[in-house]
């Protein structure tokens, strides 16, 4: 059985060894970029070991903070994202203190996203923003599936994440076709080895099973090139520039909420 406990001197160890690795390529925006994970690994991993409540608030705060980014890529205005990161919130509440209710705050969230341009009469571009709203809430409220898996959501961050790495490292050093026009710097080379690196980091942490591997394999790839397609279309770079090294949140986070999904959707 999994637990956070199991998974801290992982944690610690993958932190040292990248942190080693990082010192040694001497690459400044890599440095900086682990010392933003040096300080974010710990405050999840106190959430999760907090139990619900804790991965709750993580996921809320987390969801709040991508709605607000995802806005600016899908040109939302104020009260599309207000109600947006209201949804999200909801979602996730509904899914640490009623369960049951899940769908029923989807569907709610959802009704509401319709009203807003609705009510505005906004004849030009309410449809685009019904759509877009209706996106954020399906790939952001995939937030909420953290609650009921606890510690085997931390594993599944764990694994995409040292997929991500690889595949950063990896793509850079064998080169090779591109994996998709969607996000050229991005190579098949890479993203095999980070789907190989992701699996294979699931072992030690006992928490390889057939659907965390797709999750990690296919579903990690696939959000990071969903973010891709956002932010081209927005023509961005980025979707944020206050966390230090790394652009946003939901650069951050991109493949781990397809990954999310796909598990969810296979369990």
């Amino acid at each position: 059985m999994i637990t956070v406990a199991s998974l801290i001197p992982c944690l610690g160890g993958a932190l040292a060894l990248s942190g080693i690795a990082v010192m040694a390529s001497r690459r400044r925006e890599l440095l900086v970029r682990w010392c933003a994970w040096a300080a974010g690994v710990p405050l999840v991993t106190a959430a999760f070991w907090w139990g619900r409540p804790g991965i709750a608030v993580l996921a809320i705060v987390v969801g709040v903070v991508a709605v607000m980014e995802y806005a600016v890529l899908a040109r939302l205005e104020r009260p599309d994202r207000t109600v947006l990161a209201m949804g999200v919130a909801g979602v996730v509440l509904a899914a640490w203190l009623s369960p049951g209710q899940v769908l029923r705050g989807l569907a709610v969230a959802a009704l509401a996203l319709a009203a807003v341009p609705l009510l505005g009469a906004d004849a030009d571009h309410g449809g685009r923003r019904l759509g877009a709203g209706l996106l954020g809430l399906a790939w952001l409220s995939v937030l909420a599936g953290l609650v009921p898996l606890g510690a085997s959501g931390l594993a599944l961050f764990v694994a995409v994440s040292v997929a991500d790495i690889v595949a950063f490292f990896a793509g850079r050093r064998f080169g090779g076709p591109r994996l998709s026009v969607l996000s050229p710097a991005k190579r098949w080379s890479g993203t095999l080895a980070g789907a190989v690196a992701g699996v294979v980091v699931l072992a030690p942490l006992s928490a390889l099973t057939w659907p965390m591997a797709v999750a990690v394999a296919v579903g990690g790839p696939a959000g990071d090139l969903l973010e891709s397609m956002l932010k081209r279309s927005a023509r961005v770079k980025d979707s944020g520039r206050w966390l230090a090294g790394s652009g946003g949140l939901l650069d951050r986070i991109d493949s781990l909420l397809i990954a999310l999904a796909v598990l969810l959707i296979l369990r």
